[in-house]
């Protein structure tokens, strides 16, 4: 007995066999395939002869019916087969993330099976659905009123595609919907009180990226289960309605980019204690920030930014202990030193944005500071301050961004500026500073680093040129000096800040000549150093600026022939303007024999070195681009 026992309890751990897929079903799946034009990485994988349950996407329960096929972002372009609809065991199927285009099928549509269907990030247009009967009922790119006979659908996701019309009343007899998404696409309408009530099941309803217009309706606050509430960039306004304090559950809030109005003082925020990011960025709303918001005790992200809201911060906000991303920009807020001592206590915020308010006070500064541990972005532009660079900002150790450009702050960068470790992002334009740009300003390490990759931050939140939300983000390193009174001459230093992608020295009274050593700067891909006093003959050096995109060198004294080959070639003439003694032969000076060049090769031989270093670290550097334009999502926006 012992020994039988052991056998059996050995039985019960091997492995299951693999259930074989029903060759019916086998063949729905080779159909849809064959509706697939572009899918190599699929037909290695889905051959005739092999069990359809163990191909690439496909799950079968264990009689083999298929259940599950998921074929995310694997770069299929074609149609979607009417096959599919005859899987009758198909609880999900996910085709998100794609190139596929032309119409859903009806059969896929008519399924009592199917639980969960996304085929969002697609091309579907045209005709998304077409009805086998009339004429008239044929609908081109609108959502099928069909989806309301799928009784047990509970997962209906079709963003960023090209649908449009509005959301039709049959579908909100889908009653067990829990996610429904259609964002970014060209819905129109309104949220009718009467249809929203009726998925009382929903967790997730996302509409985001329309045009939908109206209000909230009251009859939202039913929702209870309610999670995710996005209707961000649409064309809704009127006042938040009350009966949103009923959404006990909510966690994600999103209504930016609306026309929505009135005091946010409506909503009991206190009874929503689960909310975790809230974003209301550019709409109407008046008065002040409401009290019970602070009770929201697990908010990561606030924004409030572009609205009419005024007053102060209450130091209830330190009740926010999990707050990293706060936005409050762009709004009438005063009183900039009681915000900065309030805020300066919260140790998790990472980045704070709160500029355009404040207008014409005084930059504080403070004798002992020891505020903001982790913070790594703070913009403060565009308030008119007046004051100097103050001395409490060498103590934010943590700090990589830093933006303070249009203001009218005064006096000399600090020689504690190099005390930044981490800064690699600095932006004081159009202020009043003056005296020498600092040597010291050359010693930032991030700066310095060979390695010019976009710095990446993986925080749950966004704000160009900072973070992504919801995601990870990367911008590049830059250095924005213009617009001020910096007199002297550019340090010959600047040549070690090799990870510069953009510097900017542009309307200074800087003068001499441009340091050769700019030519180091091998990853730089916006220049500008106009309108100052600069003399002398452009850099030959600068040949090697191989990635160079913008430059401006204009309404200086620089003299001699400018440059050919190379970038130079691709830049327009107004690059040169207001130099009266640069020739070439487009500009109106044409260069004589004795202003000429040397001749190339002699450039070539006297740079081979730095040539081949600058292509082998291209190869690097494009892979740093290319990732920071992927990672772009719908939630960018500055503030």
């Amino acid at each position: 007995m012992p020994l039988l026992g052991v056998a059996l309890l050995l039985f019960l751990f091997l492995p299951s066999p693999v259930s074989s897929c029903k060759e019916e079903e086998k063949t729905f799946l080779l159909r849809f395939l064959d509706g697939i034009s572009q899918a190599s990485g699929l037909r290695t994988s889905w051959q005739n002869d092999t069990n359809c349950c163990l191909w690439e996407g496909v799950i079968c329960n264990m009689d083999g019916t298929v259940m599950d096929i998921t074929l995310v972002s694997m770069g299929l372009e074609g149609h979607i087969s009417p096959s599919v609809g005859n899987l009758t065991g198909l609880l999900r199927l996910n085709l998100s993330g794609n190139s596929l285009s032309g119409a859903l099928p009806p059969e896929l549509l008519h399924s009592s099976s199917i639980v969960s269907l996304d085929v969002s990030f697609n091309k579907l247009n045209g005709e998304f659905h077409e009805l086998l009967s009339t004429p008239d009922q044929k609908m081109k790119g609108s959502i099928p009123p069909e989806l309301g006979n799928c009784s047990v659908l509970k997962v209906l996701k079709a963003g960023h595609n090209q649908l449009i019309g509005n959301l039709p009343a049959e579908l909100f007899n889908a009653t067990s919907l829990e996610h429904l998404s259609f964002p970014n696409n060209h819905l129109q309408g309104t949220l009718d009180p009467e249809h929203v009530v009726k998925l009382s099941k929903l967790v997730i309803l996302d509409l985001g990226g329309n045009g939908l217009n109206g209000k909230i309706p009251d009859s939202i606050g039913q929702l209870k289960w309610l999670e995710e509430l996005h209707l961000d960039y649409n064309n809704m306004s009127g006042e938040l309605p009350s009966a949103l304090s009923n959404c006990s559950n909510l966690t994600t809030f999103i209504l930016k980019g609306n026309k929505f109005q009135g005091k946010l003082t409506n909503v009991n925020f206190s009874t929503l204690s689960n909310l975790n990011f809230l974003d209301f960025r550019s709409n109407r709303f008046i008065g002040s920030v409401p009290e019970s918001l602070y009770s929201c005790s697990n908010l990561i992200a606030l924004r409030l930014s572009y609205n009419n809201l005024h007053g102060q911060i209450s130091s209830r906000i330190n009740n926010l202990k999990s707050l990293k991303f706060l936005a409050l920009s762009h709004n009438n807020f005063t009183n900039i030193t009681n915000m900065l001592q309030i805020l300066s206590s919260s140790t998790n915020l990472t980045l704070l944005i709160i500029g355009d308010n404040f207008k014409h006070e005084i930059m504080p500064d403070y004798d002992i500071f020891y505020g903001f541990k982790n913070l790594m972005g703070l913009s403060l532009n565009g308030c008119s301050l007046y004051g100097n660079l103050p001395k409490w900002l060498s103590k934010l150790k943590n700090l990589r961004a830093l933006l303070l450009y249009d203001n009218q702050l005064s006096g000399p960068i600090p020689a504690w500026i190099n005390s930044l470790n981490f800064l690699f992002y600095l932006d004081i334009s159009n202020n009043s500073l003056t005296g020498d740009i600092p040597t010291t300003l050359m010693e930032l390490p991030m700066l310095e680093s060979a390695n010019s990759d976009p710095i990446i931050f993986k925080l749950p939140l966004y704000m160009p040129p900072f973070l992504q939300y919801r995601a990870s983000s990367g911008f590049p390193r830059m250095l924005n000096l213009g617009y001020n009174k910096f007199t002297g001459v550019i340090p010959s230093e600047i040549g070690q800040l090799k990870a510069l992608l953009t510097l900017n020295l542009s309307f200074n009274n800087l003068y001499g000549e441009i340091p050769q050593s700019i030519g180091n700067l091998t990853n730089l891909q916006v220049l500008d150093l106009s309108y100052n006093n600069l003399t002398g003959a452009i850099p030959s050096t600068l040949d090697m600026l191989h990635f160079l995109s913008e430059l401006n060198i204009s309404n200086n004294d620089l003299e001699g022939p400018i440059p050919t080959g190379g970038q130079f070639n691709t830049f327009p003439d107004s690059t040169f303007a207001g130099n009266p003694k640069l020739c070439s032969p487009t500009l109106v000076h044409h260069c004589s024999s004795a202003d000429a060049a040397p001749p190339p090769s002699t450039l070539a031989e006297h740079y081979i070195d730095q040539v081949i270093f600058v292509i082998a670290f291209g190869m690097f550097f494009g892979v740093g681009v290319l990732y920071d334009q992927m990672v772009l999502s719908r939630y960018i926006y500055f503030g």
